[in-house]
């Protein structure tokens, strides 16, 4: 039977051995649980749905239905690259679901974080429903859980869209294989499933996606705002050695404006704040010791190529005191 908690003295995965093991014992578990039965998975295209899915396809094939849903607070690109990786190049049995407007129309006017996250997760498990009632034999829901997702749950520090909510008229059975892990060990089972290297280790996004680094009512172009100044951070580190040095990083672009100077016109418009943290299980971090030259150019993109921006800010904050996100 699957664990519901993490044993206390359960040994750290830190090898293909020690991840295999994991991943024989959970193939176990899930063929027992699942039966001849479908699973419905939300596959993000994330580090944890993406072993998630690549375990389940191991342990239960093609009755596995992997669920893709744009509610269009991705990072740029993203949804063509889930497409790319799980459709074309690993044969998942993929369905895609644009829900942009959908999301974007019910989070209007919404400024309350916990409450952006609970319509968003509410809104993923109504996508999924009517997913699943357009299919025969789904009777179970996966989702790519990780212990910090509980942890932090149950400590009321931040509610997490996959852990617990679901309405109590849902009849689906959950399945969480990686349930009881810390994140680097879910990049090593990953590795050990033989995931492609550039999906198991980009570096984690929240499932609420962009939506909690927009802080303030989401609108539509200040997510394009955040979209495009996180394209811009994601490209100059991996050109500068630090896409994989640095475990996680990101813009954010809170609801607030500032007078700036554009084209020597006075340009009221927002700020774009830098994160670069590095961590190990997610319960702390430190901060990224990003070199000055670099930061300045960054700033210069941000600032002369993505609308609406014309500061850019530098959190040197580490958990604790902040979280790793914003919201």
């Amino acid at each position: 039977m699957a664990l519901d908690r993490r044993p206390e003295d359960m040994v750290r995965i830190t090898t293909p051995e020690l991840a295999q093991a994991f991943i024989d014992e959970q193939i176990e578990i899930v063929r027992k649980q699942v039966g001849d039965k479908k699973v419905l998975l939300a596959l993000s295209g994330g580090v944890d749905s993406s072993v998630v899915a690549a375990l389940l396809i191991k342990a239960i094939g093609k009755q596995l239905v992997c669920v893709h849903v744009n509610h269009g607070l991705l990072r740029k690109g993203e949804p063509e690259q889930v497409i790319e990786v799980f459709r074309n190049q690993m044969d998942a049995n993929l369905i895609y679901v644009d829900a942009v407007d959908r999301f974007l129309d019910k989070l209007a006017g919404v400024e309350d974080p916990e409450e952006k996250r609970m319509i968003i997760g509410n809104e993923f498990i109504e996508v999924f429903t009517e997913e699943a009632r357009k299919l025969d034999g789904i009777e179970f829901l996966a989702q790519g859980t990780i212990w910090p997702d509980i942890l932090e749950s149950e400590e009321g520090i931040k509610a997490h869209h996959n852990a617990g909510g679901l309405p109590e008229d849902m009849n689906f059975a959950l399945v969480e294989p990686v349930r009881i892990l810390f994140k680097d060990e879910v990049r090593v089972v990953g590795d050990q499933l033989g995931l492609p290297h550039e999906m198991n280790y980009r570096q984690p996004f929240p499932g609420p996606g962009l939506g909690v680094r927009c802080p303030g009512a989401i609108t539509r172009d200040r997510l394009e705002a955040v979209r495009e100044s996180d394209a811009i951070l994601r490209e100059e580190f991996a050109k500068n050695g630090l896409e994989g040095k640095v475990w996680q990083y990101f813009t954010v672009v809170p609801d607030f404006k500032s007078t700036g100077i554009k084209d020597g016109k006075r340009a009221f418009e927002w700020s774009c704040i830098v994160r670069a943290i590095n961590t190990t299980d997610v319960m702390t971090c430190t901060v990224e010791n990003v070199p000055y030259e670099l930061m300045c150019h960054i700033t210069d993109r941000i600032t002369h190529e993505v609308p609406g921006i014309n500061r850019v800010l530098y959190d040197f904050t580490p958990k604790p005191t902040g979280t790793v996100e914003f919201e």
